[in-house]
């Protein structure tokens, strides 16, 4: 005899910079009967991947085109500008825009920040790709502006990143198609947010289910009958001489 057929698996795509192991270590705790697969894709390519059911969710950064598409957002990304190790910001702890005024700045076409155009100077043509504009700032041609996590992934021993405030910030998500929140969207959803395995968010119970605790409750109300059937009734004058003991004869003395 064959055993019954495996569960379809769970397909989830990713951005680069987004690291869902934590996510998928505890999807496997809870639901180890379903696979998850994951998928990265590019960040252009999410929400697309979505739509056309190419995954069932994906992790994101919010931005673009969500047409069609829930999005819970999980966290925001602190902005860091990735320079030379030898470059005059790197002796700084953070820095602002207008430290970058007199520096070019590059603003490669899957940028994911929310911006028309970062701050400093334009480079004559954009690079296609973030890692290409990280090879740009190796060669000494520009500086970038990413989220942190970007510039953790393209990390090279020549360069250093420092944060730099009041520029935008990205915001990774969970996404999936407005229509089909099934039980493993739910589930994913309660590992994101941090819910713990008895928690009652999510779907309801079925009525059966929640009818079972029912009898239970109306138990307590079956005592006050059996209660008043156990009162005594007051004794009347003739019931307490029946009820008195007879006494015997005195003895008398010898």
């Amino acid at each position: 005899m064959t055993g019954p057929d495996p569960a379809a698996p769970f397909r989830l795509a990713y951005v680069p910079g987004v690291i869902p192991s934590k996510w998928t270590r505890m999807w496997a705790e809870r639901s180890p009967e379903v696979p998850l697969d994951l998928v990265q894709v590019t960040a252009g390519e999410a929400a697309d991947q979505v739509r056309e059911r190419g995954v069932h969710a994906a992790l994101l950064r919010v931005g673009g085109d969500r047409e069609g598409l829930h999005a819970i957002p999980l966290y925001t990304e602190v902005s860091v500008v990735v320079v030379p190790k030898d470059h005059v910001i790197a002796a700084a702890d953070e820095v602002t825009p207008g430290d970058l005024v007199d520096e070019i700045v590059l603003h490669p076409l899957d940028d994911t920040l929310d911006w028309a155009s970062p701050p400093g100077r334009p480079a004559l043509q954009r690079p296609d790709t973030t890692g290409d504009a990280v090879e740009l700032v190796a060669a000494g041609i520009g500086l970038l502006v990413v989220p942190q996590s970007l510039a953790r992934l393209h990390h090279r021993k020549d360069l250093t990143y420092r944060t730099i405030t009041d520029v935008p910030q990205s915001q990774v998500a969970l996404s999936w198609l407005e229509d089909e929140t099934t039980d493993e969207v739910e589930q994913l959803i309660g590992i994101v947010r941090g819910r713990t395995v008895n928690s009652t968010r999510g779907r309801q119970p079925e009525p059966a289910q929640a009818a079972k605790s029912e009898p239970a409750q109306a138990r307590p109300a079956q005592s006050k009958p059996q209660a008043a059937k156990s009162r005594r009734t007051p004794a009347t004058p003739a019931r307490r001489a029946q009820a008195a003991p007879k006494r015997g004869k005195p003895r008398r003395r010898g």
